[in-house]
């Protein structure tokens, strides 16, 4: 009974999942979410980090407390001087001269920044040059996002080259837009759930790239083992092909899904979670959430994509057509499928033989026959004729 569960067909693609023939559902759904997406970057838009929107940061050291507790201080110090600011951000350092926390504002004057740095080491107890204060301009952000579009665009050209070159441009065009549909739902939850954008955010999308890249890759190199030479045969239709493809590869995309989620989940765990070292949450976090995405992407959307776009070559439609035909017809009795007897032969008629058919059905030996062999001249019972050491058994002249 084990050997017949989901676990196991999935395993050996025969799960029988309807994905291809279902993509309207699909195809609803992604357009549903990515008008979700495009209205909360139009009313929420991003929670950017200093870097994209400029301001200061306080490096103050780990002994004087707890980070909540360096948190409430550098308020207070905000409010007693009136910025208007508070910390937008507090995460936990380390550096040659040990841990410290870090923490960030909105922007500020520089007269502000010494007057709260002054404040700040007053509350503490500690002397200000122990505390380290650096003011970001909101133009490196700016520079970073250009150069990572720059680069997304270089890597959607390579991309684009690649696969028209390995598969065809229908592919392409198909997993390109599956790698733009994970980018938009990822930067999607971001602005609904408010996660900060920070460099290692735009790090962490342009790596989920090479990761769905591969995972689409994966399921289009079943589906053209699948579909080549497929109109040759009145078996299957091209959909029929490609979610074939999608059920024998299934398994394959879920397990490298999991074995890859399982690293960054420990990741965003153990260097966010325990650590609390802010890189790695920002880097993590992008990486879990792009990852999952990615393998729906890579299912729902860009093989259902593939087979519509397939659709509409006229050598496919064609043979999509005598597909369905023969099977019209195949329901209807009008043809005896391949190997079953003709409705003749069903009911017990005489039906002519053909005398070559005949002569070779009664040449052919029975099963379980021993071979027949010619036998020798006088022999019987595979002995000597004529009795041997038998007495009389010699011929009398």
């Amino acid at each position: 009974m084990a050997q017949n569960g989901l676990a196991s067909r999935l395993y050996n693609g025969e799960a029988g999942l309807n994905v291809v023939g279902r993509r309207k559902l699909w195809f609803g759904v992604a357009g549903v979410l990515v008008l979700i997406a495009i209205l909360s970057f139009s009313i929420r838009g991003f929670s950017l980090g200093i870097e994209f929107a400029g301001g200061n940061s306080f490096q103050v050291p780990a002994s004087v407390g707890t980070l909540e507790q360096a948190e409430e201080e550098v308020n207070s110090a905000l409010a007693a001087e009136n910025t208007g600011a508070h910390v937008a951000t507090a995460q936990k350092v380390g550096g040659p001269g040990g841990d410290s926390y870090e923490l960030r504002t909105g922007q500020l004057s520089a007269d502000q920044a010494n007057a709260v740095k002054a404040q700040i080491a007053e509350d503490l107890g500690i002397e200000p040059a122990q505390i380290s204060g650096n003011q970001v301009s909101e133009a490196w952000g700016s520079q970073v996002t250009e150069r990572a579009v720059l680069g997304l665009i270089i890597f959607i050209a390579l991309v684009m080259v690649y696969l028209i070159l390995r598969f065809e441009w229908r592919m392409a065009v198909a997993a390109v837009a599956s790698l733009f549909m994970n980018l938009i739902l990822t930067a999607g939850i971001y602005s609904l759930v408010g996660f900060e954008v920070t460099p290692s955010t735009i790090i962490g999308f342009l790596t989920i790239l090479g990761f769905a890249l591969y995972d689409v890759v994966v399921v289009f190199d079943k589906v053209q083992e699948n579909t080549r030479g497929i109109t040759a045969n009145n078996n299957q239709t091209y959909g029929e092909a490609a979610n074939l493809a999608v059920n024998q590869s299934l398994m394959r995309s879920l397990n490298t899904s999991v074995v890859a989620l399982l690293p960054v989940g420990g990741l965003l765990f153990i260097g966010a979670g325990l650590l609390g070292a802010g890189t790695l949450k920002d880097l993590g976090l992008v990486l879990f959430v792009g990852m999952a995405v990615a393998f729906l992407t890579s299912i729902l959307v860009a093989t259902p994509l593939l087979a519509l776009l397939k659709n509409y070559d006229p050598r496919i439609q064609a043979h999509n057509k005598r597909v369905l035909a023969r099977r019209g017809a195949l329901s209807r009795g009008e043809v005896t499928p391949k190997g079953a007897p003709s409705p003749a032969q069903a009911d017990g008629a005489d039906t002519p033989v053909d005398p070559d058919s005949a002569a070779l059905a009664g040449a052919a030996p029975k099963v379980g026959a021993r071979p027949a062999g010619k036998r020798s001249t006088g022999a019987r019972g595979g002995r000597p004729g004529g009795g041997g050491n038998r007495p009389g058994g010699a011929k009398r002249r």
